[in-house]
């Protein structure tokens, strides 16, 4: 995890240079894409493939290691297998008339070839959105995170919303993700070290071995809450006076270029949205590969 969220990478890169807005923007704009309605699965898989080219290449060009992300992601593979209990095996309260059988039992229960798919639809798509984070996060410093934000939210002020208030935390929670992870690297050597094991022994140990993770991560939590508001007390903080900002957000010429192309690749996955039939060969991409219809 320590290497998924909140660890910005100081590299000066074109994704680096951009405005934190335009990041927010894409962002947002990528991951409406990845919930688009394609038509059939094989549409689908090659709209979300196409999605994951142009986010391997954005990540290449931040200096992100793709490999290393999904290294990192092996946590995803519990909520695959359960995605893959829920859409494969229960099929309960579902008409089954239209659907393709993959395995027939001899007991008459039968496995699908829907549920399959979708299992491997809904996980392409959490990846996708996962890595589209780790890029913002990877190439925005908390501040600029912030500052971007405030922008977003500049017209709640109208109503006198506190703005201000919602920005500060969100950045110090950004701030302390990776403070938090390694301190539980460091609980968890520690605890180790005096025997602790989690790795082994039954579902019932196991959890009595992260009583002794959580609890003194919480300790430490509260603590350093506590040690920062009263640094914040002590410089004069106020969180509803009026304020200036540090650094003034400005739209350059790369912002611009970048925009274009957000625009043009929300226009090409609309348009691939509106008509599903893009493409005739994927209505026959699946029958040719597992000798089903592309549904």
């Amino acid at each position: 995890m320590s290497n998924v969220f909140g660890k910005f990478t100081p590299y000066n890169t074109i994704i680096h240079r951009l405005d934190p807005r335009l990041k927010f923007f894409a962002l947002i704009a990528l991951m409406v894409m990845c919930f688009l309605p394609y038509g059939n699965y094989a549409n689908r898989f090659i709209v979300l493939g196409v999605l994951a080219l142009i986010i391997v290449l954005i990540m290449i060009l931040a200096k992100i290691n793709p490999v290393s992300i999904f290294s990192s992601l092996k946590s995803l593979w519990v909520m695959m297998i359960f995605l893959l209990i829920i859409f494969v095996f229960v099929q309960q309260g579902v008409d089954t008339s239209s659907l393709h059988p993959m395995i027939i039992f001899p007991n008459g229960y039968t496995i699908y070839w829907e549920g399959l798919f979708q299992t491997l639809h809904v996980f392409l798509r959490l990846i996708l959105m996962l890595c589209l984070t780790l890029i913002l996060t990877s190439t925005t410093t908390p501040m600029d995170i912030t500052y971007a934000l405030d922008w977003y939210l500049y017209p709640l002020k109208l109503i006198k919303f506190p703005t201000q208030i919602v920005t500060m935390i969100i950045s110090l929670a950004l701030r302390f993700i990776p403070t938090l992870l390694d301190e539980s690297q460091k609980i968890m050597k520690a605890q180790k070290s005096r025997g602790v094991d989690y790795n082994r022994g039954f579902i019932s140990k196991k959890i009595k071995s992260v009583t002794t993770l959580i609890i003194p991560l919480l300790v430490s939590c509260f603590s350093r809450s506590v040690e920062l508001s009263l640094a914040m007390d002590a410089r004069g903080y106020d969180p509803y006076g009026k304020r200036t900002s540090y650094k003034i957000l400005k739209f350059h010429g790369r912002d611009l270029v970048s925009l274009f192309v957000v625009l043009l690749i929300m226009t090409l996955f609309i348009t691939a949205c509106a008509y599903s039939s893009f493409y005739p060969g994927a209505d026959n991409a699946l029958k040719l590969l597992f000798g089903v219809d592309a549904f």
